[in-house]
């Protein structure tokens, strides 16, 4: 026994020991620190939790799928171009270089012409969106994290169900761990009525193309006709399907050439999954000038060889002059993204965060809790919204830029799940969201400095450990 017991603590030491030279490979330091003391505190759970969860490993199949269908993107968006179907976006030469980045992160022009409304309100948004579904003659493209089996998924099967019947082409796709008692409740109705559902990102030891459990599709967004799109922070669920934390979201309305880019998402998603690629002039109709913003749409995912969503993130900050908004469900940032913060508020940008004083993860909130000490320290102003929980995610820049999606200021939107977001470069625009933002300030808990560093001992252990935690949210 005697043996057995020296031979398990030499195994502890060689595991410490190898995963000391392995882990820190090609990864941030912050998140190599979280993988050491957790492997040095318990090597043999450590590493076996690091075998599945610590690298990011997407097949590579679907690598090379994104890399073609960026190719295709890209030559698209030339032709249009040639044949003067797509029209140029007019920007500010401050805002160049941040559309530049953009397209070199996620593939998608800035093009003009577009047409944006924001539905803050859950009730009414999804209002629209069956509206718009009753309203389709060709054809409904819908791409969701969650759909669930309630009052809400029903709905919007029911409103699929009736566009299948007047001849309009139905697609469904949703994540298969987030959307997995929708697909088993509602999808093999809809599949008999010939509505299209696919379910993204498979997990399981012998499936092919299988990905990691935890590498999800995060995305939100639709597509009507062509002509018509949705994209946000909300999912095809009734608000309070976390029972105590009824969700506030936003989700933008558009309409202009900036649809053909969801479409093609929406296209570039199913054929990942299916190796089938859908063509056909329907898909994109001539856009037309909907309106006059500009916009690009910035996709972002472990499939993309780059962090896009950070990397934007991180420059739309470096560049602003006079205010900076973040309003995000959840906030645990790496140190590019808090540098960026500080540094803006040191060149007298007004700098605020909004989080929601609710939330329906608990070691993520004690997480996100423990940057508000250097926040504040910073002169960041640190909002706690307190009507509902906060799950709209969007930024604004000044008041010229807004990025509106799907993407929380975590590890996991960065790096782990598949995310989309609009950047829109139209004054009027930010001017209507920095009013919801006013909103939200109204209703929140403005974190006073003294009296937070006043909380107790317990408490600050509790979000201590919690952030130590943050490569595992």
């Amino acid at each position: 026994m005697e043996h057995w017991g020296l031979l398990y603590l030499l195994s502890e030491w060689v595991i410490r020991f190898a995963m000391l030279f392995y882990v820190p490979q090609r990864r941030s330091p912050a998140a190599a620190r979280t993988w050491l003391l957790l492997i040095f505190l318990l090597p043999w759970p450590g590493l076996a939790l690091y075998a599945v969860i610590g690298r990011i490993h997407y097949p590579r199949q679907r690598i090379e799928t994104q890399a073609r269908a960026s190719r295709r993107i890209r030559a698209a968006q030339a032709q249009m171009r040639t044949a003067g179907h797509w029209p140029l976006a007019t920007l500010a030469p401050a805002e160049r270089g941040i559309a530049a980045l953009a397209t070199r992160l996620g593939d998608f022009e800035a093009i003009g012409g577009n047409r944006f409304e924001l539905l803050p309100d859950y009730r009414a948004s999804l209002e629209r969106l069956l509206a718009d579904i009753d309203a389709a003659t060709r054809h409904v493209h819908l791409l969701y994290y969650v759909v669930e089996d309630d009052a809400t998924g029903r709905r919007i099967a029911a409103a699929l169900l009736r566009a299948a019947r007047r001849g309009v082409r139905c697609r469904l796709l949703l994540d298969a761990v987030g959307g997995k008692r929708g697909a088993r409740a509602l999808g093999p109705g809809l599949r008999g009525a010939g509505v299209e559902v696919v379910e993204l990102l498979p997990v399981g030891f012998f499936r092919r193309n299988a990905a990691r459990f935890d590498l999800r599709n995060h995305r939100k967004l639709a597509v009507i006709d062509g002509r018509v799109g949705y994209i946000g922070s909300q999912n095809l669920v009734e608000p309070e399907f976390v029972k105590g934390h009824p969700n506030e979201e936003l989700v933008v309305r558009l309409g202009g050439p900036v649809v053909a880019q969801l479409q093609a998402l929406f296209i570039a998603d199913r054929y990942a999954e299916t190796d089938a690629l859908l063509e056909g002039p329907e898909l994109f109709p001539p856009p037309g000038e909907a309106g006059n913003s500009a916009a690009q749409l910035l996709p972002s995912g472990p499939a993309y060889p780059r962090e896009n969503a950070q990397e934007l993130m991180v420059a739309l900050i470096h560049g602003a002059r006079r205010r900076v908004v973040v309003t995000t469900p959840y906030f645990v940032p790496d140190e590019p993204f808090l540098q960026a913060l500080r540094t803006a508020v040191l060149r007298g940008v007004d700098v605020h965060l909004v989080a929601s004083m609710h939330s329906n993860q608990p070691i993520a909130r004690l997480a996100q809790q423990s940057y508000y000490d250097e926040l504040l320290e910073a002169g960041v102003q640190v909002h706690l919204y307190e009507p509902r929980f906060l799950h709209a995610k969007h930024l604004s820049i000044d008041e010229r830029i807004a990025l509106i999606g799907s993407t929380n200021i975590d590890i996991r939107s960065f790096a782990l799940n598949a995310e989309a977001s609009v950047l829109i470069y139209d004054p009027a625009v930010v001017a209507e969201l920095h009013a919801l933002q006013m909103r939200y300030f109204a209703y929140s808990r403005r974190l006073d400095p003294e009296a937070w560093r006043r909380r107790s001992v317990p408490r600050r252990l509790l979000q201590g450990v919690a952030r130590l935690m943050d490569s595992l949210l």
